[in-house]
């Protein structure tokens, strides 16, 4: 009996402990909101943006398992199970897709994620403000062109008709070169203005990390006897590390996603057989065709396959001691 009555104390104190700890962190989290208030209120717009627009439409993925008809609208269209996704997977096209975003993406990720890396510490090493920011500028400006001027420029390098690239081989004496409508230089064409356009930009987010590495760490490596190398090496590479990691693991998030704009305008009929991929599908199925469930049965498989590769990614970053995304 005394032994059932001492249990039942400390249950008690523990439920009035348990009952104590919270509202002492509920104290704590709205004390952190009145100090930070400002700092919410300016998070605000994007918290908003967020709902609205990412959080909100992700409802929509239920016409994927629907006969969807804008007529009778989300709640009155029939139910058809996985039908839209075992359509897709089943469809020849399915492989030739897949083939042609990951190709487009791999070569994205080989060729294009390092420059920005290769890029920030090269200018990093520039001594000097103004020739410094002017080369900034320069790396920068690309970014803020519209794919439609970027395809206009290659358009007008590289066309057989009054390309620059084919007239500048005629007067060296040698044959033009198909670039556009040649399967086999797609990819890199690609590969090639992506990196033209924002590698520059990409710069921004490792400058940054590199401007909070500690000046006396290079001091401190100099008087040791370590040249520039040395110190980009040990020094200034190591301390954009995890700036890196966290990059790489957004960037194979979206392995399954290609600039629907940039493929759209540069496709046409001689390399459609390495140009379709998911974002062009969708466009012709769901908008062009009407198949709205089908289409977003392909986005929710492409959602679904980035979600995965995000978490593998970020585990596999802890499990090598990074931090990772979250």
């Amino acid at each position: 009996m005394p032994s059932q009555m001492d249990t039942a104390a400390k249950r008690k104190i523990e439920s009035v402990y348990r009952k104590s700890l919270a509202a002492e962190r509920r104290r704590n989290i709205w004390n952190g909101v009145k100090r930070d208030r400002f700092l919410y209120l300016l998070a605000l717009p994007g918290i908003v943006f967020f709902i609205l627009f990412k959080y909100v439409p992700m409802w929509g993925i239920v016409i994927s398992f629907q006969d969807y008809s804008p007529y009778q609208g989300m709640w009155a269209s029939s139910w058809v199970g996985f039908k839209h996704y075992i359509r897709f997977f089943s469809n020849p096209d399915f492989l030739i897709l897949f083939r042609n975003t990951m190709a487009i993406n791999l070569l994205s990720l080989i060729f294009f994620f390092p420059l920005p890396i290769l890029l920030s510490v090269m200018m990093n090493e520039l001594r000097g403000n103004k020739f410094r920011k002017t080369i900034q500028s320069i790396v920068y400006l690309p970014h803020f062109l519209s794919w439609v001027i970027i395809v206009g420029i290659t358009f007008l390098l590289l066309s057989t008709g009054e390309g620059i690239i084919n007239q500048l081989l005629v007067a060296a004496g040698l044959n033009k070169i198909d670039f556009l409508t040649n399967p086999n230089y797609f990819w890199g064409l690609l590969t090639v203005q992506s990196i033209w356009k924002d590698a520059g930009w990409g710069t921004v987010l490792f400058l940054a990390a590199m401007a909070g590495i500690d000046p006396q760490l290079n001091e401190a490596a100099k008087i040791d006897g370590a040249g520039r190398f040395r110190q980009i090496w040990h020094i200034t590479l190591p301390g954009i590390r995890s700036v890196v990691i966290i990059l790489l693991i957004l960037r194979i998030g979206h392995i399954m996603d290609v600039g629907f704009e940039q493929v759209f305008l540069m496709m046409n009929g001689a390399v459609s057989e390495v140009a379709d991929v998911f974002d062009t599908y969708v466009y012709r199925l769901g908008i062009k065709q009407g198949q709205l469930s089908f289409s977003t049965a392909v986005g929710v498989f492409k959602s679904v396959v980035g979600l995965i590769l995000v978490i593998g990614a970020n585990k596999l970053a802890k499990k090598f001691g990074e931090e990772g995304v979250y």
